[in-house]
């Protein structure tokens, strides 16, 4: 069992090694491109809701 957990541990570390991990300035303009989308959609989704509701109360 104690090989079997060791010998996974190793494959992990292999793999990570082999990952091509961002610079700082893409790590930032990806979380930039992130965080923007994150607030566009946020804002989109409020209004949908927001002008259903009031469509729905007045039906009802």
């Amino acid at each position: 069992m104690v090989n079997r957990i060791q010998k996974f541990f190793s494959g992990i570390e292999f793999e990570m090694k082999k990952v091509s991990w961002p610079d700082w300035q893409e790590l930032k303009g990806s979380a930039y491109v992130v965080i923007n989308l994150t607030l566009i959609l946020t804002v989109f989704l409020f209004l949908i809701d927001f002008i259903l509701a009031k469509i729905i109360n007045y039906i009802l």
